[in-house]
């Protein structure tokens, strides 16, 4: 597994956000990487990394929520399948908040970008949720509870 150097400038953070938006290295490596990186914060730089940060992690939420919507429905309803999705779409969300909160950030701006992730992880597991109440056996609800992808 390659090594990723720590990024200090701008356009070093262009290629690591990069990687992490388009997961062309290992999750990993990219976060530690992102930990041990600086950044000048300054007007200018600031917004457009930030910018860059969300983007790539919207992309990887949406990339998520796709691919376990795409599972869910070839599951046909066989709990293995269906704990491992959700297992999946946990692990991405907690990743994407120990991503989103890398200290080069300010505080306060980590807070509010954590949210992010964590509103987009309780939206998902609520509609989950709302979803299963139509099964009327309650196995699916059951199994949607006990496997939370907001529980990380």
């Amino acid at each position: 597994m390659a090594t990723i150097n720590p990024p200090k400038t701008y356009a070093e953070w262009v290629a690591v956000l990069d990687a992490l938006k388009n997961k062309k290295a290992d999750d990993e490596t990219i976060l530690a990487a992102m930990q041990r990186g600086s950044l000048q914060w300054q007007s200018g730089v600031a917004e457009r990394f930030s910018k860059k940060l969300v983007e790539a992690i919207n992309t990887r939420m949406n990339t998520a929520t796709d691919r376990f919507q795409k599972e869910m429905g070839r599951a046909g309803g066989q709990e293995r399948v269906l704990v491992q999705s959700l297992m999946a779409l946990r692990k991405e969300f907690s990743f994407l908040t120990k991503a989103i909160n890398v200290p080069v950030i300010p505080e306060k701006d980590r807070a509010q970008y954590v949210r992010l992730v964590l509103e987009q992880a309780d939206s998902v597991q609520n509609s989950l949720e709302d979803s299963a109440k139509r099964d009327r056996t309650g196995k699916l609800a059951s199994i949607i509870r006990s496997n939370k992808v907001n529980s990380f």
